[in-house]
C-alpha cells in the first residue's frame, strides 16, 4: 500500500519560516497536494501540484508567502512556508493522487485525493 509520511512542523513566530517535507512511495501520481485542518473545521487545500497540464493551485490565504515544489531525485515533495501568521496554525496533511477524477469544483480538493499521511503540527506564536 501507499505510504506518505509529512516532516517539518514545529513552533515558529509569526514572520518566520518551515519547510514541510513529503515523502511517498513514490511520486508517480496525477497530483499531489498540501492541505491543513484546524480542529473543528474542514480540512482545505492549502497547495496542489499536478503532473497532467493542471500546473500548480494555491489558496488565496498563502499566495506569495507559500511555495510547492518536488525533488524527484529525493522522491520528495515540499511546502516551503514564508512569512508565517497565526492564522496558519493548523495540522498539515500531504496528500497524493493517484489518477485524475473527474470532480466539480477546484481540482485541489481533498475528495480527489486518496492518500494521506498523519499530519505535522505548524504553530505559529504572534
Amino acid at each position: 500500500q501507499v505510504q506518505v509520511a509529512e516532516t517539518g512542523g514545529g513552533l515558529v513566530q509569526a514572520g518566520g519560516s518551515l519547510t514541510l517535507s513529503c515523502r511517498p512511495s513514490d511520486l508517480s501520481f496525477e497530483a499531489m497536494g498540501w492541505f491543513r485542518q484546524v480542529q473543528g473545521e474542514e480540512r482545505e487545500g492549502v497547495s496542489c501540484i499536478s503532473w497532467n497540464g493542471h500546473g500548480t493551485f494555491y489558496s488565496d490565504s498563502v499566495k506569495g508567502r507559500f511555495t510547492i515544489a518536488r525533488d524527484n531525485a529525493n522522491n520528495t515533495l515540499y511546502l516551503q512556508m514564508n512569512a508565517l501568521k497565526p492564522e496558519d496554525t493548523a495540522m498539515y496533511y500531504c496528500a497524493a493522487a493517484p489518477r485524475w477524477k473527474l470532480l466539480p469544483g477546484p481540482w485541489c480538493q481533498p475528495r480527489r485525493f486518496d492518500y494521506w499521511g498523519q499530519g505535522t503540527q505548524v504553530t505559529v506564536s504572534s
